[in-house]
C-alpha cells in the first residue's frame, strides 16, 4: 500500500510517540511535547526539538512560527497515519492477507466484547460497501 508521492514517510517509533502526544494534546510547544514524552521515558529538550525539526522537514508535523515559542501540530490525522501503518504492516508482515492481520491482532491481546461488537459492525458496513 504505497502512499502518494506527496505523502509523508512512515514515522519511526520515536516520531510516532511524538505524533501521539500531538494527537492527544493538539498543537503544542517543544517543551510541552518533551514533558509529555519524558513522563514515559527520559527525554531531553534538545532531543525533542531535533526530532520535531526532522519531522517538519519530512512533512509529519507542521510548525507555526507566528508565536515566540514555535508550536507544532501533527501533519496528518491519527486515522490517516494508522491506515498507513496498518497497510505497511499488512504487506510486510502478513503477505497482504487481511485475514492473517486481523487474526494476529485478535490473538495478540484480549479483545473486549464491546470491541468485538464494533468490529462486527464495521465488517457489516464494509460488506455493504458503506465503508
Amino acid at each position: 500500500m504505497p502512499g502518494k508521492p506527496n505523502d509523508p514517510p512512515r514515522p519511526t517509533d520515536a516520531e510516532l510517540e511524538i505524533l501521539t502526544v500531538l494527537w492527544d494534546r493538539g498543537p503544542s510547544t517543544v517543551r510541552e511535547v518533551q514533558e509529555a514524552v519524558a513522563r514515559r521515558k527520559p527525554t531531553q529538550y534538545t532531543t525533542a526539538l531535533k526530532l520535531l525539526q526532522i519531522m517538519a522537514e519530512k512533512g509529519l508535523v507542521r510548525r507555526n512560527e507566528k508565536q515566540r515559542a514555535h508550536v507544532y501540530e501533527a501533519g496528518r490525522p491519527r486515522e490517516w497515519t494508522q491506515r498507513q501503518l496498518a497497510g505497511d504492516l499488512l504487506l510486510r508482515a502478513f503477505g497482504g492477507s487481511a485475514k492473517s492481520l486481523v487474526l494476529g491482532a485478535l490473538s495478540a491481546h484480549r479483545t473486549s466484547p464491546e470491541e468485538l461488537a464494533e468490529i462486527r459492525k464495521l465488517l457489516d458496513k464494509y460488506e455493504k460497501g458503506e465503508e
